[in-house]
């Protein structure tokens, strides 16, 4: 099990000082947004202990960083509900990872694609879900009007996605990080109960997602991802 770093009564802050090469992770997992990023760290720190992995991928993805992995893949879409519910159905999952994201232009998975994967789980008795989220979402509850930036309306979608799981009765645990960096992993990454800015690298959420997976007082729980080694924003 992870080494966790009790701060107060009030504010915990689970720590991730190092991954082990034995995970108490219950696998297989699912994985949504497995190809890059948050998703893809998550990945490849549960195949090196040995965790097996389905990851779902769209029919454009580049799925060679994924092949040599040894993993499972589903071919789908996300917003088509019938694409995920088949991904439930191609194993006996015990845990779901949802790392959606999208570009702009493109149609975004943040709300729909999370909705289906929520109510996916529910459908096939999944019921640990980990949904990686970003820091400002749950704040605005209200529509981005026309003058709003494009992020208004990402965080927006991102909220109701967060209320959807929560209100679904699984095992959940948000986690909503900082800036994203593209850096290595730092090891000094953790998640807390209060909200801070600061920034952290994919591939150190990456680690804190496998922690998450692992500890069980996660679950029910909205938990802000930072690294305090780096600073809040790109030098």
């Amino acid at each position: 099990m992870f080494r966790k770093v009790l701060v107060s009564v009030a504010i915990i802050i689970f720590g991730l000082a190092g991954v082990s090469s034995a995970s108490a992770v219950e696998g297989p997992v699912l994985v949504f947004g497995g190809t890059s990023g948050t998703g893809l760290a998550t990945v490849q720190y549960l195949r090196a202990q040995g965790v097996p992995v389905t990851v779902f991928v769209r029919p454009t993805s580049d799925t060679s960083v994924l092949e040599p992995l040894g993993v499972k893949m589903v071919v789908g879409n996300a917003l088509n509900a019938d694409d995920v519910n088949a991904a439930y159905d191609s194993g006996s999952y015990k845990v779901v990872v949802s790392s959606l994201g999208g570009r702009r232009g493109e149609p975004r998975p943040d709300l729909e694609g999370n909705k289906n994967i929520t109510a996916g789980a529910t459908v096939f008795g999944v019921k640990r879900v980990i949904q990686i989220s970003s820091i400002g979402a749950g704040e605005t509850r209200e529509p981005p009007g026309e003058d709003d930036n494009f992020m208004a309306g990402v965080l927006y979608m991102k909220t109701l996605a967060e209320d959807d799981l929560i209100a679904s009765g699984l095992d959940y645990t948000v986690i909503r990080p900082g800036g994203l960096r593209r850096g290595e992993s730092t090891g000094t990454g953790v998640l807390q109960e209060t909200e801070t800015m600061g920034a952290i690298d994919r591939q150190e959420l990456g680690r804190l997602v496998v922690y998450a997976l692992d500890d069980a007082s996660t679950v029910g729980r909205v938990l802000f991802a930072i690294d305090p080694a780096l600073p809040a924003s790109e030098e």
